[in-house]
Parts: structure tokens; sequence; C-alpha cells
């Protein structure tokens, strides 16, 4: 096998699902400037928008997440092309 091939800074790290504030403890490589604290111990936190526990595909719940106000603007745009006046 090929010397210095895989990544050596594995190190415990935390990522947080900002959508229901789950957390999963997992080990990468991943960089981060943020850190929590989780039973006593302090680790670098990465913060994900959707997870797998927070996916409609996962938890089997359809959620609409509209934080632009696309679905507004799309209705607004496209929703009345059918109706006659």
């Amino acid at each position: 096998m090929k010397a210095d091939l895989h990544p050596s800074n594995y190190r415990e790290v935390v990522f947080k699902d900002m959508s229901n504030d789950e957390i999963f403890i997992t080990r990468s490589t991943v960089a981060s400037k943020e850190t929590i604290e989780v039973d006593g111990v302090t680790y670098p936190l990465v913060k994900l928008e959707i997870t797998s526990s927070s996916h409609p595909f996962f938890t089997g719940k359809q959620k609409l997440v509209d934080t632009a106000g696309r679905v507004d603007k799309f209705m607004s745009r496209y929703g009345n092309r059918n109706k006659k006046k």
C-alpha cells in the first residue's frame, strides 16, 4: 500500500442539525472554527441545514421549508395563469 495516502487528522466532530437541534458525534477530518461542549468534552462543531433526522425521505413526514418566500413568489407569478378573469 502507498504510504501517507489517507489523512491522519481524524478526530471526533459534532454535526448539528439546525432544523431540529439533533447532534451526531462521529469521526471526521472536516475543518471547523466553532466548538461545542457535550457531556463535559469540547468538540469541533459543524452546522448542517438538513440531515437524516429531519429529511422527509427518512422521517416519512412532508415538511415544507420556505425561508426565502420562494413559494409565495412562484404563486404570485404563475399561480393564477389558468384562471380567467
